[in-house]
């Protein structure tokens, strides 16, 4: 696994131990980092930090991590990958569902929790990354240019961001809602047809008429298979 520079993380659990562990090994693996050990130091610390990377312990005194979570998730675009020691299913929904990307069950292994930590980013910061190679698909999103088995593909800046999209979440159902949030904007009042309209485009310029790239799964959303 490539060590990844210039990458900010943000460090937050009441237990020094775990801090300090966390810290050197992500510092070792060319990571910048800064710590916190309770909810309102997270919160400043986002500020002036502005991580892109979140890892955050739910059962913390005063502010717990679902209300942290919540207050960074308006604050910037972060990837929020949530710790815990219990192994519940409620907590982990709750998580997901006041916005954490991710979450994992303490105790976890460092490369596990480093592999997250790429996935996340290469997710959500692709930029960083320069050009990004995935199955038969390659994303520069600093030309904003997608090739597809090696051919550019001519995409309008919407069908870019749309295949984008898709692409980084491969395997992933996502609902017409999810994309119009994600790549027409949460104050988008249009109707979620304009989202068939577009994956129609691309399943052409794809070459994809049998739609086994772009599924499309019937009251769900549409997910991309790569080979």
């Amino acid at each position: 696994m490539p060590k990844l520079k210039g990458i900010r993380v943000l460090l937050v659990d009441d237990e020094p131990n775990i801090l300090q562990f966390l810290e050197l090994g992500l510092q070792n693996e060319g990571f910048e980092v800064q710590t916190a050990q309770d909810g309102f130091t997270a919160i400043n610390l986002m500020k002036q930090f502005q991580p892109h990377v979140v890892i955050l312990d739910v059962m913390m005194p005063g502010m717990d991590g679902f209300e942290v979570c919540r207050m960074l998730k308006k604050m910037e675009n972060v990837a929020v990958i949530m710790l815990t020691a219990r192994d519940e299913v409620d907590d982990r929904v709750k998580g997901l569902n006041i916005g954490a990307d991710d979450y994992m069950v303490k105790p976890f292994s460092f490369e596990e929790l480093l592999a997250r930590i790429h996935a996340r980013v290469r997710n959500q910061f692709p930029n960083l990354f320069g050009e990004v190679a995935i199955g038969p698909f390659q994303i520069d999103d600093r030309r904003k240019e997608i090739k597809f088995e090696g051919r550019v593909l001519e995409l309008s800046p919407t069908e870019y961001e749309l295949l984008k999209y898709l692409v980084l979440n491969h395997g992933l159902v996502l609902s017409k809602r999810m994309i119009l949030d994600k790549v027409w904007g949460y104050d988008f009042a249009g109707e979620e047809n304009i989202v068939e309209v577009y994956v129609r485009s691309l399943r052409e310029k794809l070459k994809d008429k049998d739609h086994q790239i772009i599924r499309t799964l019937r009251g769900a959303g549409y997910r991309v298979d790569l080979p």
